[in-house]
C-alpha cells in the first residue's frame, strides 16, 4: 500500500512538474506583441469620403487608459464574466458551457476565457483539436503568470477581429464609427462587444439589425452582472449605435475603388503599413454617371441585355468618375479598364493626326468612292458614297472609304505612331483595316488620348491618386504617382476643329450641348461595339456600350445611345462645381517612403473653339496596301 501511494505521489509530482515545465516553456514572446497583418489601403474620394478598403485595418494599439470603462465592462459581461476572478481558465464557465451545449445538442456557448482567446489569437491555429485546446490552456496559464489582467485585456482588444477588415479595437472604432476608441459611446461599445462573437453575422455594416440586437444582449448582460443600471441600458437601447456612413468599411465595392486598390498597396514602398489614398473621384459626378446610365438604358428598347462603361476625367487626366458595367453587385468586371474592344471610328482620330503631320489640311479633298483592297471592300455605314469630299467633312461624317484611302497615303505605321504618341499602349495590328479601329483598345486609354487633344499636351496618362498618407503617425504626404511627362501636341487646333465638326454637323449630333463640345463616334462591325468619346472645356468623357459575349446590337451606333449618355452627363456635370485642380495633382514617386510635397503638373488652358481651316483643295491619289475585313463607322 505504501509503495502504491509512493508511486502515485511520484506520478503526481512528475506530472505536475511536467505541466509546470510546459507552462513555463511556452514561448510567451510570441504572444506579447501584436501580430503582423497585411497593411490596409483605405481609398478616399476627393472630398474625403471613404470608398474602399483592402487588407486588415489596424489602428495604433490602444493603451489601457484609452479604453472607456463601459467598453471594458461590455466585453467582460458578454465574453468572460469571471475574468477578474479566474487565473486563465474558468472552470465554472467551462462547465456551464458544456451543460448548455449538452442540453442544446450542439455548440451554443463557448467556455474559453478572454485569456484563452488571446492565446489562440496570438499564435495558435484555429483548428478544433484536443491538442490545440491543451496548448491554449497552457498558454493561458503562462499569460496569467506573466501579465496583469489589464495587460491581457488590452492585448486581447488590440488583436481580436471585429469584422469588416478591422483587427483590434482601434481599427474597429475607425471602421464602424470613424472615431478614436476613447470617444466611443456606451451604445457603440455594446455593439462592438457584440460583434466579437460573430464578426460576419453581426457585422453592423452588412446586418445592422443583427448588430443592434446583439448590442441589446450585451447591455442585458451588463445589467445582469451589475456593471450597468437598468436605466442606463434602456437609454442606450432607445438610441442604438449606427455606423458612420463615412467609415472605411462602410463603402461598398466599386469599379473605381477596385482599380485603385489593384495598385495602391505597392505605392508607398516597403514598411509603410496601412495608408490612406486620397483620389480624384468626385462622388457627385460618380452618382450622376450611374443615374444617367440607368435612365438612358431605361429609355432604350432591348437595352437590358447590353453592358456599358464610362470614364470621366479632367484635361490633365484626373479620373473623376468611372462606371465599369450596369451593376457592380452582379459583375465586378471593369469594362472601363479591363476590356479591350474595337474602338471603331473613334480610332480615326489617329489617322487624321498622322495626315495633318504629313501636310494635309482640313480643306483638302479626299476621294470617297468604293475601294477594294484584295478581298476587302470597306463600305460606308449607309452604303452611300460622296465622291470628292473635304477632309473635315469626311471626318465629321465618318466616311470609311475616304479614311482608308487617307491611311494608305500616310502609311499605317504613321497612324500607329500617332496613336502611341497620344497614349494608346495596346498592341496595334499594322494592317490597313486598323484605320477603322479593328484592334482592341481599352476605354480608359482611349479617353486619355482624347484628353491629350483637349489639353494640347501628350501623352496624358489617366491618374487617380493625389496623395498617400499613413493612417497613423504624423499624417504627412507620401510619394504616390509619377509626374505627368508630356510634350506639346502638334495640330491641336485642327484636331479640335475636326472633333467639334462631328458634334455640330456630323455623326455625333446627339452629343450637342449649348456650349462647346467636341468628340467622335465609333461603331464596330455588325454593331458589336458603340462608343462616343469627347470633351468640353471642363471634362473628357468616354462611353462604350456592348455585350460581353460580343454579340451584335442591331441598330445601336456610337452616335445613338453612347452619344446620348455622354450628352446627358456633360449637360448636368457642367453645372456642378468645377474641380479644384490645384489640390488634385499626382506626386512624384520615390524609391522609399518619405514625406514630400506634391509635384506641380502642367495645366492646360481650356480647349478653345476654332474655325474650320480652309485649305487649298487638292486631290490625293490613294495607294492601297493591306487586307482586312469589316465595315466600321
Amino acid at each position: 500500500m505504501k509503495i502504491t501511494l509512493s508511486v502515485m505521489m511520484a506520478c503526481l509530482l512528475i506530472g505536475g512538474g511536467a505541466l509546470a515545465w510546459q507552462v513555463y516553456a511556452v514561448p510567451l514572446e510570441l504572444a506579447t506583441d501584436t501580430k503582423e497583418a497585411k497593411p490596409a489601403v483605405i481609398v478616399e474620394a476627393s472630398d474625403g469620403t471613404l470608398i474602399g478598403l483592402r487588407g486588415e485595418l489596424r489602428g495604433t494599439p490602444a493603451l489601457r487608459e484609452d479604453l472607456p470603462d463601459h467598453l471594458v465592462n461590455a466585453v467582460i459581461a458578454i465574453e468572460d464574466r469571471r475574468f477578474f476572478d479566474h487565473r486563465g481558465i474558468d472552470i465554472r464557465g467551462v462547465g456551464r458551457a458544456a451543460w448548455r451545449n449538452f442540453r442544446a445538442n450542439g455548440v451554443v456557448e463557448g467556455g474559453s476565457s478572454i485569456t484563452q482567446q488571446l492565446a489562440k489569437i496570438e499564435f495558435l491555429s484555429s483548428e478544433r483539436t484536443m491538442k490545440r485546446k491543451v496548448d491554449e490552456a497552457l498558454v493561458a496559464l503562462r499569460l496569467e503568470a506573466r501579465l496583469s489582467k489589464d495587460d491581457i485585456l488590452t492585448r486581447y482588444l488590440n488583436n481580436v477581429y471585429f469584422g469588416g477588415g478591422a483587427v483590434g479595437i482601434g481599427a474597429a472604432a475607425l471602421a464602424y464609427f470613424d472615431k478614436p476608441v476613447s470617444e466611443l459611446t456606451l451604445a457603440e461599445s455594446a455593439m462592438l462587444a457584440g460583434i466579437i462573437r460573430a464578426p460576419s453575422r453581426a457585422n453592423a455594416l452588412h446586418n445592422l439589425e443583427e448588430a443592434q440586437a446583439r448590442a441589446n444582449v450585451v447591455l442585458g448582460a451588463m445589467v445582469d452582472t451589475g456593471l450597468l443600471t437598468q436605466q442606463e441600458a434602456l437609454a442606450a437601447q432607445n438610441a442604438p449605435a449606427t455606423p458612420n456612413t463615412n467609415a472605411p468599411s462602410r463603402a461598398g465595392g466599386s469599379w473605381f475603388a477596385d482599380w485603385i486598390l489593384s495598385d495602391a498597396s505597392t505605392l508607398g514602398g516597403p514598411g509603410l503599413g496601412s495608408v490612406r489614398a486620397k483620389t480624384t473621384l468626385r462622388p457627385e459626378w460618380q452618382a450622376l454617371a450611374e443615374r444617367i446610365i440607368a435612365e438612358k438604358f431605361a429609355e432604350t428598347p432591348g437595352g437590358a441585355a447590353m453592358e456599358v462603361a464610362l470614364v470621366a476625367m479632367t484635361h490633365d487626366g484626373a479620373v473623376v468618375a468611372m462606371v465599369g458595367g450596369r451593376d457592380y453587385a452582379t459583375s465586378q468586371y471593369n469594362r472601363a479598364v479591363q476590356a479591350r474592344r474595337q474602338p471603331g471610328s473613334t480610332f480615326k482620330l489617329f489617322v487624321y493626326l498622322a495626315a495633318l503631320r504629313q501636310g494635309w489640311q482640313l480643306g483638302d479633298v479626299l476621294n470617297d468612292t468604293p475601294i477594294e483592297i484584295g478581298d476587302w471592300r470597306p463600305e460606308n455605314y449607309d452604303g452611300a458614297y460622296s465622291g470628292d469630299v473635304r477632309l473635315d467633312d469626311a471626318f465629321a461624317r465618318s466616311l470609311n472609304a475616304a479614311t482608308v484611302r487617307l491611311a494608305q497615303d500616310v502609311g499605317i505605321e504613321a497612324v500607329i505612331k500617332a496613336a502611341k504618341d497620344l497614349g494608346i499602349d495596346a498592341d496595334l495590328d499594322p494592317n490597313i483595316s486598323l484605320s477603322l479601329g479593328t484592334s482592341g483598345v481599352g476605354l480608359l486609354d482611349l479617353t486619355g488620348a482624347f484628353a491629350s487633344v483637349a489639353a494640347g499636351r501628350t501623352p496624358i496618362q489617366p491618374w487617380a491618386i493625389s496623395s498617400l498618407a499613413p493612417t497613423t503617425g504624423s499624417g504627412g504626404l507620401l510619394a504616390a504617382l509619377p509626374q505627368q511627362a508630356s510634350q506639346p501636341l502638334d495640330h491641336q487646333a485642327d484636331l479640335i476643329a475636326l472633333l467639334e465638326g462631328v458634334v455640330r454637323n456630323g455623326t455625333g449630333r446627339h452629343a450637342a450641348l449649348d456650349g462647346f463640345a467636341a468628340g467622335k463616334t465609333g461603331t464596330s462591325q455588325e454593331n458589336r461595339d458603340a462608343l462616343f468619346v469627347g470633351f468640353t472645356e471642363q471634362l473628357v468623357v468616354g462611353v462604350w456600350v456592348g455585350n460581353d459575349d460580343d454579340t451584335p446590337m442591331p441598330g445601336v451606333t456610337g452616335g445613338d445611345l453612347p452619344a446620348r449618355i455622354w450628352q446627358a452627363f456633360m449637360a448636368e456635370a457642367t453645372g456642378l462645381a468645377p474641380m479644384n485642380l490645384g489640390a488634385l495633382r499626382p506626386m512624384e514617386a520615390v524609391d522609399a517612403p518619405s514625406v514630400v510635397s506634391p509635384t506641380p503638373v502642367v495645366r492646360a488652358a481650356p480647349s478653345r473653339r476654332v474655325n474650320d481651316a480652309v485649305g487649298k483643295g487638292r486631290a490625293k491619289k490613294a495607294k492601297g496596301r493591306g487586307k482586312a475585313k469589316g465595315k466600321k463607322r
